[in-house]
């Protein structure tokens, strides 16, 4: 008989992978090994079930899904937008949920109405032009940041920015609002393309488990 293979996951670092297999450990599927905060392990196993787990940054997620390193990755929905890869997204973890938004000072919202160019300071260029583009027909300049994006529009750097916004309360604190919602966003599973046909049995059942505790 032939022997199985392991099935590989790559969980997004932090909040993400801890939410992730706590909601594993409700379907039987646990992994000691990676409770330990202590050890310097890339790669766990649980042998009883086939089970590879391995902590990858966000925006590396979808790229080891796509390329067969991971046959099933957990990660937010901002970045799989953002990243662009061919990937399956099989399902809504429904936790991790918050909006992407265009934000910026109440004076900003007049100039979304017009169709003006103007600058949008953003951590998700990608996720920024397809809404611009594709969804308002409004042409923007992108600027792309890696820091606190509130600061774009407070210093004059852009009229408005495109952000994840959970609370709200960083922005009202800086005199910024949101002035349309772009999408819902929060944690979902995604399935490299290939495994999705050679292991549609373990992984349809992982999905079918995994829907019965989302959906209580």
């Amino acid at each position: 008989m032939e022997e199985m293979r392991y099935l590989t996951f790559a969980l997004g670092k932090g909040r993400l992978a801890d939410k992730t297999l706590e909601m594993f450990e409700r379907i039987g599927i646990t992994c000691e090994e990676m409770k330990d905060k202590k050890t310097r392990r890339l790669i766990f196993v649980n042998e009883a079930l086939k089970l590879r787990f391995f902590l990858a940054k966000g925006p590396d997620v979808p790229t080891y899904v796509e390329y067969g390193a991971a046959d099933i990755g957990v990660v937010g929905k901002d970045t799989i937008l953002e990243e662009g890869r061919n990937i399956y997204e099989v399902l809504d973890l429904q936790f991790g949920k918050c909006r992407m938004c265009i934000c910026g000072p109440e004076s900003a919202a007049e100039l979304l109405q017009h169709h003006e160019l103007i600058r949008v300071a953003t951590k998700y260029p990608h996720i920024a032009k397809d809404y611009f583009y594709n969804k308002k027909h409004q042409t923007v300049e992108i600027i792309k940041l890696n820091g606190s994006i509130e600061l774009a529009p407070i210093v004059g750097l852009s009229e408005v920015i495109c952000d994840i916004v959970e609370t709200g309360s960083t922005l009202r604190e800086n005199g910024l609002s949101v002035l349309e919602e772009v999408c819902p966003l929060s944690a979902r599973m995604v399935v490299n393309q290939v495994s999705m046909k050679m292991e549609q049995e373990r992984i349809t059942k992982l999905i079918s488990d995994l829907k019965k505790i989302v959906n209580q």
